[in-house]
């Protein structure tokens, strides 16, 4: 086998110009494929990043009334919900695909929050347990976080995020500062901040009205401690789960809404708890992108088969070049079999280095369309090593009927070749 190798290489090197020309199809095909896949895969990471969020996994689970969250700002809260225990917090936090969970209230509310004259109009205030902040990903950019003694000596005090901030104090520093919620003072003690910084995809109204909603005029927090004393008691509570991976996003939000649904009794069976699936949108976009990419993908493949077909027309000739060569081996005892691997050898190497070409070629060609249209490219492994293996398979395939061809020959006709 080695000295087969050793000959298609050396019969490579006798012809450079014709091998090159050979596996120009099959350079061209796997650049192709593997420029798309990197791209494909780049540009679904990217969709998953920026509507899922980076590494940050949280699913929020919240009490809807069919298609919208149940809006407790013009409402009472409905018969049948209770409040979610603690054990009922564990429940959730044992499943396998959840690595932490967190209890928060929410309201939407406009002018609620002030500084004087300045207001949130329509901020966002959470009332938080002890854990939300690190299962929702915010991390304390400036002044302290809640302590246990905010918390158990109901103490009003409160964090902004960046935006929150920015709209009620105008650029200064808000730490110490008080703000009134509801008509409450409370102090603000620290700003929040994502740990996670990539934007969403808004690709609809619902989209729209829930990032904006929730990201237009900024985060308020507060300890669900002191959360009657502005709002009623015995709210129901939304929950906030981090999956262990993104993966795992959708099987965590829908579990753990269908814990949290088991305790339900009330009559209008449109209420119910629900995980934002934002996991399973990406995957959407992802698909759509993916029938796009494919059409590609095969066009892309027509010119393996041109290749290959190429591989197959260069090998017949090599054969017809080496009609006196296969006779005199055949008349010196050489069986089919050796003829036979000795070509389907030599047509393998030349779709083998065109595959390591062409995977070359496709990974510059990845980065020049990165760069050309700001595509993301994430350069696949499976791909690479598929590529490879299909070259290689090609050159096998195609080059069977010349092989089978130069084992067959009469070697008495073939040494009376001109």
């Amino acid at each position: 086998m080695l000295e087969n190798i050793r000959l298609a290489f050396q019969g490579v090197w006798d012809h450079k110009l014709r091998s090159i020309l050979t596996m120009l199809g099959i350079i061209i095909g796997i650049g192709s494929i593997i420029a798309i896949v990197s791209t494909i895969k780049g540009t679904n990471e990217q969709i998953k990043e920026n509507l899922v969020g980076s590494g940050n996994n949280a699913v929020n689970i919240q009490l809807y009334q069919g298609d919208w969250t149940l809006d407790l700002s013009y409402q009472s809260p409905p018969d049948g919900v209770p409040v979610i225990s603690q054990e009922v917090l564990e429940e959730v936090k044992a499943l396998d695909e959840v690595e932490d969970a967190s209890l928060y209230y929410t309201r939407n509310e406009y002018d609620a929050v002030s500084n004087g004259i300045q207001t949130l109009n329509g901020g966002l205030i959470l009332g938080v347990d002890e854990n939300y902040l690190n299962v929702y990903g915010y991390q304390i950019t400036k002044g302290r976080g809640f302590v246990e003694k905010d918390f158990t000596g109901n103490r009003k005090v409160a964090l902004l995020d960046k935006i929150a901030a920015s709209n009620l104090f105008s650029g200064t520093d808000p730490i110490g500062k008080t703000i009134e919620i509801k008509g409450e003072p409370f102090t603000v003690i620290g700003l929040v901040g994502k740990k996670a910084t990539a934007q969403p995809v808004i690709n609809s109204m619902e989209d729209y009205y829930r990032y904006m909603s929730n990201n237009s005029s900024g985060v308020v927090c507060v300890t669900d401690a002191v959360w009657p004393i502005i709002y009623q008691f015995d709210e129901p509570q939304n929950l906030m789960v981090r999956a262990r991976s993104t993966d795992d996003m959708t099987d965590a939000g829908e579990k753990a809404a269908d814990i949290l649904n088991a305790y339900l009794t009330v009559t209008d069976e449109t209420i119910k708890y629900k995980g934002e699936d934002l996991l399973e949108q990406a995957n959407k976009l992802q698909e759509l992108s993916n029938a796009t990419n494919q059409q590609l993908i095969w066009i892309a493949s027509i010119s393996l088969l041109v290749g290959g077909i190429g591989v197959m027309n260069i090998m017949l000739v090599s054969v017809t070049e080496r009609t006196r060569e296969i006779g005199l081996k055949k008349a010196l005892g050489a069986k089919k079999s050796k003829i036979l691997v000795q070509f389907l050898t030599e047509a393998a190497v030349l779709t083998l280095m065109g595959g390591i070409l062409g995977i070359i070629v496709g990974i510059i060609l990845a980065y020049v369309i990165s760069g050309i249209s700001s595509a993301p490219v994430a350069i696949s492994g499976p791909a690479i090593a598929l590529a490879v293996a299909f070259s290689t398979v090609i050159g096998v395939v195609f080059g069977m009927v010349p092989s089978v061809k130069a084992a067959n020959m009469n070697p008495i006709d073939a040494l009376r070749h001109e």
